[in-house]
C-alpha cells in the first residue's frame, strides 16, 4: 500500500512538471511576437473584420499588439462606401494608430496591410519611415498610374469641381477595383488626392523614396500583380538585409490568410 501511495504520489508531482512545462513552452510561443505592435490595413471596399481577421487573430496568438484602423476606402464586396475623406487623413489615422500601439507599450512598430491597405503602409513610410520596423505589404493593390483610362473622367470631373470651389461637395464618380468598373459617392478632393497618377498613392515611386528599411512583399500566383513581378515597385525600394519577396500559391483577396506562417516568420527575423 505504501509502495502504490508513493507512486501516486511521483506520478502526480510528475504530472504537475511537466504541465507546468507545457505551460511554460505555451505561453513562450505567445510570446514570440512579444513587444510588436502591427498596424494591419485593410483593403479597398473591405474592413477589419474581412480578409484581414484571420492574420490579424494570428499575429496576437503569437504575442503581437495589433490595431486595425477602419480606413477611408472601407466598404463591402470589393466596393468602397465612398472617399470622403482625403489620402493625407489616412495617413493621420495611421499616425494614431501607431502612437496607440507605443502607449500600450509597443517598441517594434510595423506597418502593414493588404490591398490598398499595403499601398497606405507604403506611403506611410515616406513620410514616417525612421521610427519603424519594417513594413508589410500583402497583395499590394491601387495602382492610380495603371488604371488612368478607366477613372480619367472621374479625375477631369473632380479637378473641375474643386476648381470651381466644390471641392467638399458629394458626388459620384468612377472606381475600378480587380477588374470591376463602378461609380462611387466622393469628395472631389479626396477622390483626386486617390486616383491622381502623380499623386501620393503611387507605389513605384513611394518604394523608391522610403527609407532603408526591412520590407515584406507577399504576392500570389493569381494575383493580377503578380505579373509586373518585382520590378514594378519592390526592386526600387532601397536594399535592406531583411527585405523579401514571396510568391505564395494564392489569388489577391486570400492572400493575407495563406500568408500567415511567411509573415510570422519574417516578423520574427527582424
Amino acid at each position: 500500500m505504501e509502495a502504490l501511495m508513493h507512486r501516486l504520489v511521483f506520478c502526480i508531482a510528475m504530472a504537475v512538471l511537466l504541465g507546468g512545462g507545457w505551460a511554460h513552452g505555451a505561453n513562450a510561443q505567445a510570446a514570440d511576437l512579444r513587444g510588436f505592435g502591427i498596424v494591419m490595413m485593410h483593403g479597398k471596399g473591405g474592413g477589419p473584420e474581412g480578409l484581414i481577421a484571420p492574420l490579424v487573430s494570428a499575429l496576437k496568438d503569437n504575442g503581437a499588439m495589433v490595431s486595425t484602423p477602419i480606413m477611408p476606402w472601407h466598404g463591402k464586396h470589393g466596393r468602397p462606401d465612398g472617399y470622403m475623406e482625403t489620402f493625407d487623413q489616412a495617413m493621420q489615422k495611421i499616425t494614431r494608430s501607431v502612437s496607440e500601439l507605443k502607449s500600450r507599450g509597443a517598441t517594434k512598430i510595423v506597418v502593414a496591410g493588404q490591398s490598398f491597405g499595403a499601398n497606405a503602409a507604403l506611403a506611410y513610410a515616406v513620410r514616417n519611415g525612421r521610427g519603424l520596423a519594417g513594413i508589410m505589404m500583402l497583395a499590394p493593390g491601387h495602382t492610380p498610374e495603371r488604371v488612368l483610362s478607366r477613372v480619367q473622367p472621374g479625375i477631369a470631373k473632380a479637378k473641375e469641381l474643386a476648381a470651381a470651389g466644390s471641392g467638399d461637395t458629394v458626388t459620384t464618380l468612377p472606381d475600378f477595383n480587380q477588374g470591376q468598373q463602378f461609380q462611387v459617392r466622393a469628395k472631389p478632393a479626396a477622390y483626386l488626392s486617390f486616383f491622381d497618377p502623380h499623386g501620393p498613392a503611387v507605389m513605384p515611386r513611394n518604394a523608391a523614396a522610403i527609407p532603408p528599411l526591412p520590407l515584406l512583399w507577399v504576392i500570389g500566383r493569381s494575383d493580377p500583380l503578380f505579373a509586373l513581378g518585382e520590378g514594378y515597385a519592390y526592386a526600387r525600394a532601397p536594399k535592406h538585409a531583411k527585405s523579401k519577396y514571396v510568391v505564395i500559391n494564392a489569388n489577391h483577396r486570400d492572400t493575407p490568410e495563406a500568408a500567415r506562417q511567411e509573415v510570422i516568420a519574417w516578423l520574427k527575423s527582424l
